[in-house]
């Protein structure tokens, strides 16, 4: 890099009030492109002089859909999720999740879905569906990342003895059939040929798991709350196991009914408010049918506005009746956990594993949770290394 393009970008980097300074160092001036990527960084990080739309009468929509415009022409897909993030934050920018217009040019990113279904009840009417729209960009983003593995995970965790005369790919008992064919293995061909295949019993639904998602709904629960819709849905459109998905603030919502979409699934929590994690815990102990095929999932930052006492008897009633209990702590930034660390000692102690866990790291929790080798151990890893 010559010193012209470092000079260039400090120049950049600190802004159109050094200009002087920089000339006198010997800079040149910007570039068109340059000066379009000042402009656009100056509306949000430069003074009042910068900003979109004039002293005193605020941004209009024409200026911010430009100002969108000329962020993802000059800047990577990163780069201009945290602009639009600190445009929110930095100029109360809320007009760029209530306008058609400019959801439609905003790059998708988890803290603005979050913010953006904070603010569902104040979208207007005619922004509902590019609301929507930009919701199940986040919601199909997550879904690649998450449903196949979670798919393969209670696959692989299911009871496997149970076989069935129908024929599945999906269902195929590799370890059997090999098993029981290697009388019929071919050394000329150095191959088992199969004279019966054997496949597991996913048509019963009998004894199957049951799966509760109990989900805390308070205001910092937004990227926890986002990843955990996707996963119940993907588990409450598979067969083999029952889902349950409950929110809670102070009052309680079942939003079981809602799992077909996990856009409708996100738009039914109410983020915000305060917090009673123990009344919750106590609906949940009543939907439990069969305590041993029962996986209870409190997903929350143990910020008990409620009676904590009686938080951590519900969780260890729940425990001694035979629920398989797990708690995964609040996650932001990525990944970063956040979350009351003495109540989560507290649970832990009592041999309930809790996990600030990495969102890309669920399936495989998943599939410990449903065959039983999930110990509180880990809970020490998780909070030493989120």
């Amino acid at each position: 890099m010559t010193q012209q393009e470092q000079l260039s970008r400090w120049r950049l980097i600190l802004g159109a009030e050094t200009e002087d300074a920089f000339a006198s160092m010997g800079a040149g001036g910007l570039s068109q492109e340059e000066l379009l990527m000042d402009s656009a960084l100056g509306a949000i990080y430069g003074g009042p002089a910068e900003s979109f739309g004039g002293a005193g009468r605020g941004p209009s929509s024409p200026h911010i859909s430009k100002w969108l415009g000329d962020l993802r022409t000059l800047f990577d897909q990163e780069t201009v999720a945290v602009v639009q993030n600190d445009a929110i934050e930095r100029k109360g920018l809320t007009q760029l999740l209530l306008e058609p217009e400019l959801l439609e040019n905003l790059e998708p990113d988890l803290n603005l879905a979050s913010t953006l279904l904070m603010l569902k009840d104040q979208i207007p009417k005619k922004s509902k569906e590019s609301a929507r729209a930009f919701i199940r960009k986040i919601v199909e983003e997550i879904n690649r990342l998450l449903e196949n593995d979670v798919r393969r995970a209670v696959t692989a965790a299911l009871n496997r003895r149970a076989h069935s005369p129908l024929p599945s790919a999906a269902a195929l008992d590799f370890p059997c059939t090999i098993r029981r064919n290697l009388k019929h293995y071919n050394r000329e061909l150095g191959a088992i040929i199969p004279e019966r295949v054997w496949f597991f019993d996913r048509a019963s639904r009998v004894n199957r798991w049951h799966v509760i998602l109990d989900i805390d709904q308070s205001g910092s629960m937004g990227q926890s709350i986002l990843y955990s819709s996707v996963m119940a849905c993907v588990l409450a459109s598979m067969s083999a196991v029952k889902t349950s998905v409950v929110a809670f603030d102070t009052q309680i919502m079942d939003l079981t009914p809602l799992c077909a979409d996990p856009v409708d699934l996100l738009f039914g929590f109410q983020m915000g408010g305060g917090t009673d994690i123990a009344k919750s815990i106590a609906y949940c102990q009543e939907l439990v049918e069969s305590p041993a095929k029962t996986l209870f999932f409190l997903i929350s930052d143990l910020e008990e506005g409620g009676n904590r006492a009686a938080l951590l008897r519900r969780v260890e009633e729940l425990k001694a009746s035979g629920v398989t209990v797990i708690v995964l702590l609040a996650i932001a930034d990525g990944g970063r956990p956040y979350y009351d660390a003495q109540t989560a000692q507290r649970i832990a102690a009592m041999d309930i594993p809790c996990f600030a866990c990495a969102p890309e790291r669920l399936p495989e929790l998943l599939e410990q949770a449903l065959t039983g080798r999930v110990n509180a151990a880990q809970f020490t890893q998780s909070r030493n290394n989120p």
